[in-house]
């Protein structure tokens, strides 16, 4: 029997972190990495490159010229489709978890988790299989009771979701109230309603997520004002 061989390619904008994910792989004799990446602009370049079955990839990664998160695994996706993707991160969004099933990939390591789930990820993303770290597989269970929609803002409301469309394009809640003839309270808890529905915590969060999913309603913004200028609070 022909022994296992992967080859794997490292993407992640820490230098460390990117040392630490390859001295695991290397512990393993059926492991062999071909190559590591700071940004998606590297990470594409290398994928040209190498004939590699593997991708193991840090969620976020700002810089690079094909951005990060759910927009770059959806192009390499498209570009890869017989590529496997394990992520790893340090995002515990119950949103970001279940996007990135969606997309079809389904092996995700907490960082915050044992290093020692990488490896188990690793064979399971080149099996089919799925792979969840403890954390993620917690979050994963109880945020979704057989969902029948595949968003996870499709369990909001028709106004939360109104809430959620116009914050994230760049509005204050005290803007939203007055543009909807509601109470900056009766928002401010609209918001908030969504937020815990989403498994957000924080603002900013919330806008990296309504951007992802491309919940963005730029009408809603006059044009001196727009995503340069993001509400964190």
């Amino acid at each position: 029997m022909k022994p296992l061989h992967l080859r794997v390619l490292i993407a992640d904008d820490h230098p460390a972190v990117r040392i630490g994910i390859e001295s695991t792989l290397r512990e393993s004799n059926a492991v062999t990495v071909v190559g590591a990446a700071r940004d998606s602009t590297e990470m594409m370049e290398l994928l040209k490159l190498h004939d590699c079955q593997i991708l193991v990839s840090d969620y976020a990664m700002p810089g690079g010229l094909h951005g990060d998160g759910i927009t770059l695994f959806s192009l390499v996706r498209q570009r890869y489709p017989l590529l496997k993707i394990v992520v790893m991160t340090m995002l515990d969004n119950p949103g970001i978890i279940h996007s990135l099933l969606d997309i079809g990939v389904p092996c995700i390591v907490n960082k915050a988790d044992s290093v020692s789930h990488l490896l188990p990820a690793v064979h399971a993303a080149y099996a089919n299989g799925r792979y969840l770290s403890p954390s993620m597989a917690e979050i994963a269970a109880r945020t979704d009771p057989g969902r029948t929609n595949t968003q996870p803002h499709a369990t909001l409301s028709k106004r939360e979701l109104e809430v959620v469309r116009m914050f994230v394009s760049g509005l204050t809640v005290t803007e939203i109230a007055e543009r909807l003839h509601r109470s900056k309270k009766t928002i401010s808890t609209q918001k908030g309603s969504a937020m815990t529905k989403l498994g957000i915590l924080r603002d900013m969060d919330l806008v990296r997520y309504g951007m992802e999913m491309g919940l963005t309603n730029t009408s809603a913004v006059p044009p001196t004002q727009g995503l340069t200028a993001l509400p964190w609070h």
